[in-house]
């Protein structure tokens, strides 16, 4: 993957250009945006190769899909958004992974304490942890911490109770903090 430096007129020039029917500009876009993308690959996959798989399939339909975007927003966001759903429906696809579910209900879960794990850790380090989380846990917590969703919105998208997915994200936020207590004595 080589990355390109690309400003961000130049970039929205290149759009243009592919909106206007010139393909041979995708291999520029695709230069800017996969390196930041491939971090968000990484957060979901459990290693580099299941990353790239997404990647991928991600970048393939972004291309297929760029004559609609209508500069409204940012298009990184745009891109990030087809790169998590393209995550998401991988997993489903694969069936490699299960959703732990319990009786949904309205208990809510906490842990003892918020760590701010940044502070101790390289983003490396982190996010090895992370790929070490299980499928369905770290399915949960990527969606509730770095996409910002609520549990409602995770249930929704990938079919589980509200409950399950609390318990899978505070399931995912203690295996990490044993972790962390591992790295920080």
């Amino acid at each position: 993957m080589q990355h390109t430096e690309i400003m961000p007129d130049k970039l929205s020039s290149y759009i243009e250009q592919f909106q206007k029917g010139n393909p041979l500009v995708f291999e520029k876009i695709y230069q800017a945006m996969s390196p930041k993308m491939f971090g968000v690959c990484l957060r979901y996959a459990a290693d580099k190769e299941q990353a790239k798989d997404i990647l991928q399939e991600s970048f393939i339909k972004v291309y297929h899909q760029l004559k609609n975007f209508r500069h409204e927003g940012s298009f990184e966001g745009w891109v990030k958004k087809i790169v998590v759903n393209t995550a998401l429906e991988y997993f489903r696809s694969k069936a490699k992974w299960k959703i732990e579910t319990i009786e949904d209900n309205d208990e809510v879960y906490e842990i003892e304490s918020e760590d701010d794990i940044v502070g101790y850790l390289s983003k490396q380090e982190i996010l090895l942890m992370i790929q070490e989380l299980p499928p369905s846990y770290r399915l949960v917590f990527n969606l509730y911490v770095f996409e910002g969703l609520k549990h409602k919105e995770i249930a929704e998208q990938l079919g589980i109770g509200e409950g399950t997915s609390k318990s899978n994200l505070a399931d995912a936020r203690r295996i990490l903090q044993k972790k962390l207590s591992g790295v920080t004595k």
